[in-house]
């Protein structure tokens, strides 16, 4: 049974708070000496040939919220007025609770041991090995916001972000709603089951290119927080959206990927399209990778929204596999190369000064962002 934390406070509380980059839940005690650091990426130049031809913006504007296409942000980032609780805005109600390994039938837990990653396939330099992935238990922190104008009964526009509890996010919905931005929306925010990358409960909830987390959602998630909280969320996927940041990223278009029935509005911050699956399939050799490499040229369009940010200095990661498909920043231009190509509907920032998922970049763009994902939907 889900034990449910009794907690809920207003967005007027939280105004102290910044909206973060999301992160991966606590890992697992320490059981060997931690990995060398990573070395900090190059800055990498938006005009670089091969990269998309893209709109350079005047330091410190946003994109227009109703423009598709490719934009270069300047290296400055102030916060939107958005982002910032303002008196007189209504503000909504945001209920905490926490949700179990035990209790899931599809995701019973499993962690990597600390301090250790895995071994290069010898014979496929794309596959990684994990032997020390085994099962474990977890616990999950959820936030689910309920606007002040929400209507119980009536059936409300939803979106889910990975991650934990996002704060900003909530404050961005407050203020766009009142200023009839956006519609009435709920925001369920999930916290990830621990670790991160391959042979981790994280890695395995948004890395894997399958329906799978979409379906735990659906199954587990949004029927406790409909139940619990007295509120309706819409069947219509047009009013179903996803967000996320790295491996929360991926996992949004995956969502929306492998169940275009139930989600169609897309929202990434340095989305991890890279080769980070496990256990591998061969379906999809190149975990992630394979959306911009075969799955969205060689599929017919699907009705996907997209909006979606890398920074400049975003992960390149080459890691043991050197397999080439470990730069965020090529990752992330080539979707939008592809996403051009086959016609959908897309806004891809570039920010420059900008590391992965970087909060500043966040606090800027996030309310364009969500009203550029909203475009097309009723606002009342």
């Amino acid at each position: 049974m889900f034990r449910l934390l009794g907690s809920v406070f207003s967005i007027g509380l939280m105004a102290g708070y910044p909206a973060i980059a999301q992160a991966p839940a606590t890992p697992a005690p320490s059981q060997a000496p931690p990995r060398a650091q990573r070395p900090t990426p190059p800055a990498r130049d938006p005009h670089t040939p091969g990269y998309v031809t893209a709109k350079e913006l005047p330091d410190g504007e946003n994109a227009p919220a109703n423009a598709d296409g490719n934009f270069i942000l300047g290296p400055t980032h102030n916060p939107a007025p958005e982002m910032i609780v303002k008196e007189g805005v209504p503000q909504g109600t945001v209920y905490t609770f926490d949700m179990h390994s035990e209790d899931s039938k599809i995701y019973p837990g499993i962690a990597r041991e600390q301090g250790t990653f895995g071994t290069v396939d010898p014979n496929d330099p794309a596959k990684l090995m994990v032997t020390t992935s085994h099962p474990a238990p977890y616990t999950r922190h959820v936030g689910v916001y309920v606007p002040k104008q929400y209507v119980p009964g009536t059936a409300a526009p939803f979106i889910i972000g990975a991650d934990g509890i996002d704060r900003g996010l909530f404050t961005a919905l407050d203020n766009l709603i009142a200023e009839h931005k956006v519609p009435v929306t709920i925001a369920i925010s999930v916290g990830n089951g621990s670790g991160d990358a391959q042979g981790s409960e994280r890695g395995l909830e948004y890395d894997n290119m399958n329906g799978t987390y979409a379906e735990w959602v659906e199954k587990e998630l949004l029927p406790l927080v409909e139940k619990q909280y007295n509120v309706k969320l819409t069947k219509d996927p047009e009013g179903r959206a996803t967000m996320g940041g790295s491996s929360g990223g991926s996992c949004a278009l995956i969502m929306a990927w492998y169940h275009p029935e139930w989600y169609r509005r897309v929202l990434t911050y340095s989305g991890t399209y890279v080769n980070q699956q496990w256990p591998p399939d061969p379906k999809t050799p190149g975990g992630a990778w394979e959306f911009h490499r075969r799955l969205i040229p060689e599929s017919p369009r699907k009705p996907i929204r997209l909006w979606m940010e890398v920074g400049d200095k975003d992960l390149l990661n080459p890691n043991a596999m050197r397999d080439d498909m470990h730069d965020w920043v090529v990752a992330n231009e080539n979707m939008a190369k592809v996403l051009a190509a086959k016609g959908y509907h897309y806004q891809f920032v570039f920010a420059q000064n900008a590391g992965h998922t970087d909060g500043a970049v966040k606090r800027q763009t996030l309310p364009e962002a969500l009203e550029y994902l909203w475009q097309g939907y009723p606002k009342n």
